[in-house]
């Protein structure tokens, strides 16, 4: 006789994926924090023109990111240009360490269940 609870995998993969951050979820923003996470730093421009979004579209999420702390957003003048400079945060890092770890957990337990 098994005495070890059964788990149920339809309601683990439900709780695996409610446990993603929603904030990096979105399409964007996870755009911005992989883009970051691969560099030191990035200009505004130069992440608006590798991510090909709107001066706009990049603020907004940029706003977002930067009020959860994930992202820290340098402004300043070089020469007499305005220069921002985007970069991960510790904890913008951390979040998105903990996002692609929840992702990889997602695709081994749907592949163990397709083994299965």
């Amino acid at each position: 006789m098994n005495l070890t609870p059964r788990v149920d995998p339809v309601n683990a993969f439900k709780r695996l994926v409610e446990e993603l951050d929603p904030l990096l979820h979105e399409r964007g923003r996870l755009a911005i924090v992989s883009a970051l996470a691969a560099v030191e730093s990035l200009t505004f421009t130069d992440l608006r023109d590798a991510l090909e979004m709107t001066d706009g579209n990049l603020s907004v999420h940029l706003q977002k990111l930067e009020d959860k702390g994930y992202v820290a957003i340098d402004k300043r003048f070089v020469g007499r240009r305005p220069q921002t400079t985007c970069r991960l945060s510790k904890a913008g890092r951390q979040a998105f360490t903990n996002y692609v770890d929840h992702l990889e957990a997602i695709v081994r337990q749907t592949r163990g269940q397709m083994g299965a």
